[in-house]
Parts: C-alpha cells; sequence; structure tokens
C-alpha cells in the first residue's frame, strides 16, 4: 500500500468517523490509538478493505506518512494534546504539520503554535463541528494556526468538509495561531444560546399555552420552513414526535438537569476579558448552571409560588408571536457573537474574515441555518460592519419582530415561565439603541465612594474630573483605568 495523506491519533467517534471520511474521498489515511487493539479491532472492522493503515507505534505511524507529513490528533482537550505533541517533535522533521482537531482552548492553540514553530514544525488548531453525524458526512472545519501549514491540509479538508446548496466548501482558513479554535469557541457559545431560546420557546408552549408534544411537534415542523430553518429547530421537531418502543414520548422522561463541557463558559469568560456584553450566551450558560439545582429547585416549588393564571389570548396569533421573538432574539445572540469576535481580533491581531466565517457555519455544524447565508451577505456588503443590528436586513427584521417579541415576554412573565435568553437579548437591543444609559449616575456613584473620576458631556473626550461629593474627601482622585 502507498505511504497514506494523513495519520489520525485517537479513534473516538469523532476520530473513526473523520478516518472513514477521509479515506472515502479518495484520500489514504494512517491511523494510531494510545489502546492499539482499538487500532486493530477498527482496520479489521469497519476500516476492513479500504484504504487505512493499522500502525501500533508513533514512529510506525510517521513512517507510513507523505512528506510533509500530517498528523492530526483527535484526543480529549486539554494535557493529552501536549502529551501528544511532546512524543511527535523529536521523531517529525521541519516542515511536518501536527494538527488538533479537538475542542481545545484557544489560548492553548496560541502556545502550542509558538511552541512547534520554535521546534521548526508548523502548527493547525482547527475547530471541527458537526458531531458524530458531522464528522462521518461533512463537518464543518475551522482551521487556524500556522499560515504555512494551510497549502498541505487544504486539498483534504476542502473534500471532506461539509458544502453549501452552490457546493462552496464549509471550511476555509480563519487565521494565525489561536484563531480557528477561538471561532470554534464562539460558534459553541453561540450554540448554547440557541438551544436555550428554543428551550424557553417549548416551556412557554408547554406550561404557558398547555400544548401536546404532537402539537409543538406541528409547530416546530412549519417553523423549519420559514426563517428559522435550521438544524436545531429539525432535530427540536423530531424530539418533540419521538416514542420509544413501548410508546411513551421519551421527552417526558428525560429528567431536566443539563449537562456542560466548559466551551459555553469559556465564551462568556473570555467576553468579560474583551469587555464585550454577550448577555445572551450567558445567560444560557447560567441556565444550564440552575437547571443543575435540582434538588434544591424541587425543594424550593413547595415553598415559592408564583403566578396562578393561564393564558387567554389567541392562541395562533401568539404562536405567530413567538416565532418572531425567537428569530429577533437569534439575531441578537449572532449579533453578540460577532461583536466578540471583532473584539478578539483586534485584541489577538487576526485578520477574520466574518462572511467567510458565516460560511463556514453554513453547512456541517450544529448551528447551520438559512440564517447564516444573511450574514455572509452582510459582511460581503460591508466587510467593516459593526454589529449585524446595522445591517440594513437585519435591523428590518428586528423592527419588524419588536410589537411580537415585547409581547411574548410581557405574557412570559405575567404567566410565570422563566425565559431569560430571550429576555436579555431584549435588553440588549434595548440598552444598544439608546443614546444615553444611565452609566452617567453610576459614574456618580464610583467617584462619589472611591474618587474613580468622569468624564463630562461639555468637554473633550479623555478629560477626568472628580468632586469632592461631600465636602470632606479632598481633591485626590484614583487613578484612571479601564476593565
Amino acid at each position: 500500500m502507498d505511504k497514506a495523506d494523513i495519520g489520525l491519533i485517537g479513534l473516538a467517534v469523532m476520530g473513526e468517523n473523520l478516518v472513514l471520511n477521509i479515506e472515502s474521498k479518495g484520500f489514504t489515511a494512517a491511523v494510531y490509538n494510545r489502546t492499539v487493539e482499538k487500532v486493530d479491532k477498527f482496520v479489521q472492522g469497519r476500516a476492513k478493505g479500504k484504504n487505512i493503515i493499522g500502525t501500533h507505534s508513533i514512529k510506525e505511524l510517521l513512517d507510513s506518512l507523505k512528506r510533509p507529513r500530517k498528523v492530526m490528533l483527535m484526543v480529549k482537550a486539554g494535557a493529552a494534546v501536549d502529551d501528544f505533541i511532546n512524543q511527535l517533535i523529536p521523531l517529525m522533521e521541519k516542515g511536518d504539520i501536527i494538527i488538533d482537531g479537538g475542542n481545545s482552548h484557544f489560548p492553548d492553540t496560541i502556545r502550542r503554535t509558538k511552541y512547534c514553530e520554535e521546534k521548526g514544525l508548523l502548527y493547525i488548531g482547527t475547530g471541527v463541528s458537526g458531531g458524530e453525524e458531522g464528522a462521518f458526512k461533512g463537518p464543518s472545519i475551522m482551521p487556524g494556526g500556522s499560515p504555512a501549514a494551510w497549502p498541505h491540509v487544504k486539498p483534504i479538508f476542502q473534500k471532506i468538509c461539509a458544502k453549501t446548496e452552490k457546493g462552496e466548501p464549509c471550511c476555509e482558513w480563519v487565521g494565525e495561531n489561536g484563531a480557528g479554535h477561538f471561532v470554534k469557541m464562539v460558534h459553541n457559545g453561540i450554540e448554547y444560546g440557541d438551544m436555550q431560546m428554543i428551550c424557553e420557546v417549548y416551556q412557554i408552549m408547554k406550561e404557558g399555552l398547555g400544548m401536546s408534544n404532537k402539537e409543538m411537534n406541528e409547530v416546530f415542523t412549519e417553523w423549519n420552513k420559514g426563517e428559522l430553518d435550521s438544524y436545531l429547530i429539525e432535530i427540536t421537531r423530531d424530539i418533540l414526535g419521538y416514542k420509544d418502543e413501548d410508546g411513551k414520548e421519551v421527552i417526558d422522561l428525560i429528567l431536566d438537569t443539563a449537562g456542560q463541557k466548559g466551551t459555553g463558559k469559556w465564551t462568556s469568560m473570555e467576553a468579560l476579558n474583551l469587555g464585550q456584553p454577550l448577555t445572551l450566551i450567558g445567560e444560557a450558560v447560567f441556565a444550564r448552571c440552575l437547571s443543575a439545582l435540582k434538588d434544591e429547585r424541587v425543594e424550593a416549588s413547595k415553598v415559592l409560588s408564583g403566578p396562578n393564571t393561564k393564558f387567554k389570548g389567541d392562541k395562533k396569533k401568539f404562536l405567530d408571536d413567538l416565532k418572531q421573538a425567537l428569530y429577533a432574539s437569534k439575531i441578537i445572540s449572532y449579533a453578540q457573537g460577532y461583536q466578540l469576535m471583532r473584539a478578539a481580533a483586534v485584541e489577538y491581531k487576526w485578520n477574520l474574515n466574518y462572511g467567510g466565517i458565516a460560511l463556514m457555519w453554513r453547512g456541517g455544524c450544529i448551528i447551520r441555518s438559512v440564517f447564516l447565508g444573511k450574514i455572509k451577505d452582510a459582511f460581503d456588503k460591508n466587510p467593516n460592519l459593526k454589529n449585524l443590528l446595522l445591517d440594513p436586513f437585519f435591523k428590518d427584521a428586528v423592527l419588524k419582530a419588536q410589537p411580537s417579541w415585547r409581547r411574548v415576554l410581557t405574557e412570559a412573565i405575567n404567566l410565570g415561565v422563566p425565559v431569560p435568553a430571550l429576555c436579555t437579548a431584549l435588553n440588549f437591543f434595548d440598552g444598544y439603541r439608546s443614546k444615553r444609559l444611565p452609566a452617567n449616575l453610576l459614574q456618580a456613584q464610583r467617584d462619589y465612594f472611591g474618587a474613580h473620576t468622569y468624564e463630562r458631556v461639555d468637554k473633550p473626550r479623555g478629560e477626568f474630573f472628580h468632586t469632592n461629593w461631600t465636602g470632606e474627601g479632598g481633591d485626590t482622585a484614583a487613578s484612571v483605568y479601564k476593565a
């Protein structure tokens, strides 16, 4: 058998499916796994008869590859990635390429890129989204790292990735060092927000409107044909219509405590680090945290009560409002995500292609939707667009949805149904469109108790003033800094 085009370490679900995808597109792959029995089982099982070379050591893996050698790690993020990098480096040659396809935190990818380049190697940290099915049929791939590595992996990545309806590959070079993993992190944060908003809409339908799973399944089926057409709406439709072998509706048997792997938390923390108001994703993370307090919530439900009212309006009209509220909130979530990427590009000196990112998310990934085509159009028209809400299409969509959005939130509050993500989306919109916010009072308070100073509307920006509010504080002010 000829030498392989690419090597892959890590034969868990994603690794296996990715290798089978690579082989099906005409490439030869070599595989290695720390537990070598997995290699033999894979080669004699799912990979039998295919152009896949099983190896029992890292040296054997490298010896089976064409130069420059390309090795993709599909292992658990964290120490395991560093461990394999340190095993690979002594056996690799100048110009060889290490690729991390796991969910690594982008600061680790920045560090690893620098480390490998100092050793004469090239490094790629790439987001891979789409889960088990995406890895097999075509994921969204978001590579960043050493730019010189891209031409060597581009033919493989763009062949195995998902494609848009026009045949465009959902994979393009994102930027230097940690840019690829940063964009994947934001993707996952937006995924958190989308899922939470859909869950809130589900709870309004279920508890507020008293709808059955069958009725909700029909609504989501209809919604998936219009502007909300997306993978997450599609699977929600399927979940609400699913019954087990006993005829029971599985959704009602699942415990209401949500798990998380940390990427939503990372996104929220980075937003705080960069001073960006990523309120919706933050609320989605906190909603999962609240769901985890199951025992406390059960106890609280026995002593804390809320409204005891029923929905009395026109259900059909309200469902139309609900659709518009979800659509508008979704726009806010993406607007905030793109705002975070813009801030990161400045901070980390990345040259991000925002329209290209929307295209990468257009197929294969968890947040894929028709909606993303409009985001690409917006950045194609104006690459310097500061916020999606300022694009004519999104501005008009949000303004059109605004009355419905407010009616939904008013009704949810009156019914006592929690809607943290939908609510914070509207709060952000109202804050962003406000020429004046009450931060003048906040600055006065800070100056009163801490002499933190303030700027004045009748003086040039950058001049700071302090008031001796009590007559006892003196003229000394604290130094000026921005958090």
